[in-house]
């Protein structure tokens, strides 16, 4: 079975809020706890949102950031904050992200920014910041296509270009950039695979550069995935189990005594090997054709993105913040035919009470999405409706806030833990409601009043 150009976003990047039509919205599960507000009117609740939240001065990340220090206090000792987003393409979203990134740096150690985009596109980016290498909007221009589009933007570039300035003002302590996705693995993980093996293991070269053979990337991002995608399911069932096989064959080799091949290279290198079988093995799933192998894949997919994650915060010893849409960063899946498990449950698997999850809600405004003339287009949603989370979060005096959804007090508390509609905005308008219950999804929520479309770069 070919995959068909329409299910690739879907396929590839978050479309939540595009779920096909037949598709269940979330449910409890067998045993959840259930919790019914009784005799709480939306004023009590709005007034018990009041007690807990903090008003934001600014989306923007130049000036004071003191409107920021109750979340330091919220974050706690977290290795790993997720900040999500509830559209793939708004300003103020992308924004926050450099001022939250920025006010944790400053206060609180954090040294890695991650991003919702694959490993070898973080690994360009990274160089660009760590040792100028490289021009970022080249870099962005090359890797962030397809489905991958949205993040090439005027504010991702300033974050990138300030994590450049912040690392020649501090060369022996520097922030770095990360992807942690399985979009596609570029040249360059392939290269560090084979040179690593050529040094350390020269007697397996060969079998490597057969393992990897039509593998390695010698066109366009784009054009790659496209061409990928549209591989024959034997083929690319095939492909998977060569890079399987060049993973388990590194594995088995010593670290070697020679400190040229230490074990710090050995383990960047069994990484860089994970990667690309992360790729392989992600195309080898039949979702076009199957719910229940689409299904699979968006679980697979989810899990990669926390092990990737996970690795690079314990290899590198760095407190990372970590950017995606909101649902992939929450605990409970808005969705669970098609996502079954996000990647905010599998990172608080790994880390516990050191993963911290933060949502954004917003009540009006605009975002870029793909219409269904399939051209990208910009959309404008009016206030939120009676009986969404949006429209009662946005009656709270302040016009932006942050909130611990962990300490409001009752009867705010209660009304966090149902479901009831609420945005989740993916890569395609028109989009659709999900029932999610935000204290149950995520520890902290930023709501904003109003969001503009993010100002996308020429591709």
């Amino acid at each position: 079975m070919r995959w068909h150009r329409s299910a690739i976003a879907c396929a590839l990047l978050v479309c939540l809020g595009t779920t096909a039509a037949g598709t269940l919205p979330a449910a409890a599960t067998p045993g959840e706890r259930v919790v019914t507000v009784r005799a709480a009117t939306e004023e009590q609740v709005v007034t018990a949102l009041e007690r807990a939240a903090h008003p934001l001065r600014s989306v923007e990340p130049r000036g004071d950031t003191g409107d920021l220090r109750p979340l330091d206090r919220m974050i706690g000792d977290a290795r790993v904050v997720g900040l999500g987003e509830a559209t793939h393409s708004s300003h103020d979203f992308f924004a926050m992200k450099h001022r939250v990134f920025r006010h944790l740096v400053e206060t609180k150690g954090f040294r890695t920014f991650g991003l919702e985009v694959s490993w070898s596109t973080g690994q360009r980016l990274n160089d660009y910041v760590l040792n100028g290498k490289g021009d970022p909007r080249r870099i962005m221009r090359d890797e962030f296509q397809a489905a991958y589009l949205w993040w090439n933007n005027t504010d991702y570039l300033a974050l990138v270009e300030w994590m450049r300035a912040h690392n020649r003002q501090h060369p022996h302590d520097p922030v770095r950039f990360m992807g942690n996705d399985l979009g596609w693995a570029g040249p360059e993980v392939y290269d560090k695979v084979t040179d690593y093996v050529a040094r350390a293991h020269p007697e397996l070269q060969a079998r490597f550069t057969e393992l990897y053979r039509g593998l390695r990337p010698t066109v366009a991002t784009g054009t790659y995935m496209d061409q990928y995608m549209n591989r024959p399911l034997a083929e690319r069932v095939e492909m998977a189990a060569r890079t399987g096989e060049a993973l388990k064959l590194l594995r088995k080799q010593s670290p070697g005594d020679d400190r040229a091949y230490d074990r710090t290279a050995y383990d960047w290198a069994v990484q860089n090997a994970t990667v690309i079988d992360q790729v392989a093995r992600f195309y080898s799933f039949d979702a076009g054709a199957d719910q229940t192998q689409a299904a699979a894949a968006m679980r697979y997919r989810d899990q990669v993105m926390a092990d990737n994650t996970a690795w690079w915060q314990e290899h590198t010893g760095t407190k990372v913040l970590v950017s995606a849409h909101n649902a992939h960063l929450g605990y409970e899946t808005p969705d669970p035919v098609a996502y079954p498990r996000m990647q905010g449950a599998f990172l608080r698997d790994r880390l516990g009470g050191a993963y911290v999850s933060v949502g954004f809600s917003f009540d009006r405004g605009s975002f870029n999405s793909t219409g269904p003339d399939g051209k990208i287009q910009r959309f404008t949603v009016g206030p939120a409706r009676a009986g969404t989370n949006e429209a009662t979060l946005d009656r709270v005096r302040h016009r932006d806030y942050l909130v611990d959804l962990r300490t409001v007090p009752e009867p705010a508390r209660a009304w966090l833990e149902r479901a009831r509609p609420t945005r989740s905005i993916g890569t395609v308008d028109p989009y659709r409601e999900y029932d999610i219950a935000l204290g149950r999804t995520h520890d902290i929520l930023i709501h904003l009043h109003q969001v503009e479309a993010a100002r996308l770069r020429d591709r």
